[in-house]
């Protein structure tokens, strides 16, 4: 049985729609399946809505993002695979259909990975770029085109589980951890109804969290910083002790002053990138959970 994972989020318009497209699709080609429903603590009547459908679902007490919604409903699943698709469908369903072939075959892993970014902006698409650059080298995977349109075998979906880190990047983990693996691609499709919940502000969170729990590539800033300002110092030194041996007056108050703002802020720059990872530190010693479900439909107590 093939376990279908989708996570909404205020998608009141599009968790009735999606039902019936995956099912639609997985019924005509006959494919045994579940649907798990996972709403992210939605504040529209997404859960009103899922409890009407032929679905299971669950329901979290509050929005802990879309990375625990996945782990939840893999958690949650009990096929000998699993799929994660989007509810708004951009993600299209037909390809299941082409992924769980590719399992059948013996392929543990089938990545879906964009034939393009679809329309974005210049400026997305090059911040884009630079969080999957550092990410591919990570993981030694190019990632510039992933998804996570993924299906994963039971064995990978057990490894994912394994891993009790808090701030697990499914995207990237999903392709770390080996196995058989091949990928198909797919187009990305318009959404048809409600709007984006990833704005600006929310996607440069992510990017941030996924970098730093998955790499300690901002950390290696603090070096080159410290490599940065041991050549200035070495420059400047150079400089002094040239004008000390020659008798020139060293009238250079405003270099000093830009000397000391230049070197406050990569002090107070290090210290916060430091910072950041201390309070990730602290955030897995407190072992809290991932999620909390506040209310289940369609599973056996």
């Amino acid at each position: 049985m093939l376990s279908v994972i989708i996570p909404a989020f205020n998608e009141e318009e599009m968790v009735g729609k999606a039902c019936q497209v995956i099912s639609g699709v997985l019924s005509d080609a006959d494919i045994p399946h579940e649907l798990i429903f996972v709403d992210d603590g939605s504040s529209d009547s997404t859960w009103e809505k899922l409890q009407e459908l032929p679905a299971k679902s669950l329901h979290f007490s509050r929005n802990f993002g879309k990375e625990a919604a996945i782990y939840a409903g893999l958690e949650a699943s009990s096929g000998e695979c699993a799929v994660v698709i989007d509810c708004d469908l951009q993600h299209p369903p037909q390809k299941i259909v082409e992924m769980y072939r590719l399992w059948e075959e013996g392929y543990e892993v089938v990545e879906a990975v964009k034939a393009e970014r679809g329309r974005e902006s210049f400026s997305r698409k090059m911040a884009a770029l630079t969080f999957y650059r550092i990410i591919s080298k990570e993981t030694g995977i190019d990632m510039s085109r992933a998804s996570d349109f993924k299906l994963l075998d039971r064995k990978a979906v057990l490894a994912l589980l394994n891993m009790k880190e808090k701030q697990a990047f499914f995207r990237a983990l999903s392709s770390w951890i080996g196995f058989k693996t091949t990928r198909i691609e797919f187009e990305v499709q318009e959404r048809e109804a409600g709007v984006s919940k990833w704005s600006t502000r929310a996607l440069f969170k992510y990017a941030i969290t996924n970098i730093t729990s998955f790499s300690a590539a901002p950390m290696q800033i603090v070096t080159g910083l410290g490599v940065v300002m041991f050549i200035v110092m070495v420059v400047f030194g150079c400089i002094a002790i040239y004008q000390k041996i020659a008798g020139i007056a060293l009238g250079g108050f405003t270099t000093v002053i830009l000397l000391l703002l230049f070197i406050g802020s990569i002090i107070m720059m290090s210290l916060g990138i430091m910072g950041y990872y201390v309070s990730k530190i602290y955030e897995e010693v407190k072992a809290r959970p991932r999620y909390i479900v506040s209310e289940k439909k369609g599973f056996e107590e």
